[in-house]
């Protein structure tokens, strides 16, 4: 049977690790139901997540229905897949409270009305009042302890020690598809690369218990051409949260990509179709200092993860501070970003005029007045992007941005923001 349109455009974005025998042709036959897994072990997805969600996209956009599961059950357990040791165990309020901020960032990627509108599940609803004796008898009987020790997620545990909670995770995941198979309609289960044996299990459960055909597809697991870490900087792990990771510092991990990586990049985490991607591919080529593909891309996940009006203020930050914007141009909503980059020095309205030696000492770019003067005094201290002189040299408080910004400079790229305080200090 001809590869479905999905299929063909999931493997032109290399968004295929692997896949069930049938995939193909469920998917050319009829709508189908499609899921994937996201535990509540953190309050945050990062970015590294986005893989499955994006797949789910693609599904969703070529006729499919996608259901999103948020954990709130598995969460309470932890998932073995991919992990050396045990994970610490989190309490049932932080979970359901992780569950909640997990589903509205899931909510970004898909259509949640329409003929084939997104779901959006927690299995805690029949994991909790789950019976043990009933799950053992009903579950647990299909699965051969052989069975489970030959998957990757436990095989790999073996010689360190991995606990029986633990252990119990592939059938919890199981059961999961059992139950969306049931309730649903699902059929088919995406996840990454590390999930292949709990997605296996399913398709195993489904046939045994129901006497159902099920099917499985991976997504590849992330890396970059450098060898290092996807999603990881010095600051830690890149989050879909603004309070863990702000929109300005989500834009720039975007920015950094590697030219070796950002075609690929292109492909996973955006909907960009194939003839802007490849034009994008072409420009990396051509003219690589200009970042034309590394701009689409952050652009473009940046707005999908925290609105339009966040991604246009990320870009505005970004270019000030990276020497391409004069900070005139800034808009309001990207000063309240650059705040949070550049947490401002208060200056009351009472203190201006204000010497540009002053300015410089208060917020902290030189050391002493000294360094200031002498800094001053050839010509390397700016203020909204116009160089100080003997002129200019007393700032006045209509020299604000927005009526409240001045944008303090040494050199090229050391800046610091000063905010007009109307209220006297106490």
């Amino acid at each position: 049977m001809p590869e479905s349109a999905l299929l063909e455009e999931l493997r032109w974005r290399g968004l295929i690790y692997q896949q069930t025998e049938g995939v193909a042709g469920a998917l050319s036959a009829a709508r189908v139901s499609a899921y994937a897994g996201f535990d509540p072990t953190a309050p945050s997805l990062h970015v590294g997540n986005l893989v499955p969600v994006m797949a789910l996209a693609h599904l969703q956009r070529h006729g499919h229905r996608p259901i999103l599961l948020v954990g709130g059950g598995t969460g309470l357990i932890g998932d073995p897949s991919g992990k050396a040791n045990e994970r610490t165990l989190s309490d049932a309020a932080t979970v359901a409270d992780n569950a909640r901020r997990i589903r509205a960032q899931l909510e970004r990627f898909v259509t949640m009305d329409g003929e084939n509108a997104a779901r959006v599940s927690d299995n805690i609803e029949w994991l909790k009042p789950l019976n043990a004796i009933d799950f053992l008898r009903d579950v647990g009987k299909h699965f051969t302890v052989n069975y489970m020790i030959a998957k990757d997620s436990v095989k790999s545990r073996m010689e360190a020690g991995i606990s029986f909670t633990e252990f119990s995770y592939m059938l919890l995941q199981a059961y999961d598809f059992l139950r969306l198979n049931e309730l649903e309609g699902a059929t088919l289960q995406l996840g990454g690369s590390d999930q292949w044996g709990n997605i296996t299990a399913g398709i195993e459960l489904i046939r045994r218990f129901a006497g159902r055909e099920a099917h499985g597809l991976t997504v590849p697991l992330v890396t970059t051409a450098a060898g290092t870490k996807f999603g990881k900087t010095e600051a830690g792990s890149v989050w879909l949260d603004p309070e863990r990771t702000s929109p300005y510092q989500f834009y720039q991990f975007w920015i950094q990509t590697d030219d070796r990586d950002v075609g690929r990049y292109l492909r996973f985490f955006t909907l960009l179709d194939r003839e802007r991607i490849e034009t994008l591919d072409e420009q990396v080529s051509v003219a690589p200092q200009r970042r034309e593909a590394q701009e689409a891309l952050a652009r473009d996940v940046t707005e999908r993860v925290h609105g339009t009006e966040s991604a246009r203020a990320a870009a505005e930050v970004s270019a000030l501070l990276f020497g391409q914007a004069e900070p005139t141009s800034l808009s309001s909503s990207a000063f309240s970003a650059l705040r949070r980059e550049l947490p401002p020095v208060n200056v009351h309205t009472g203190d201006f005029p204000i010497d540009v030696v002053d300015l410089l000492v208060r917020t902290g770019l030189t050391p002493s007045r000294g360094a200031a003067r002498r800094l001053f005094e050839q010509g390397g201290a700016y203020i909204n992007g116009v160089r100080a002189t003997s002129e200019s040299r007393m700032v006045q408080e209509d020299a604000a941005i927005h009526d409240r910004y001045v944008v303090v400079r040494k050199g090229a790229r050391d800046y610091a923001l000063v905010q007009i305080s109307r209220v006297a200090n106490s």
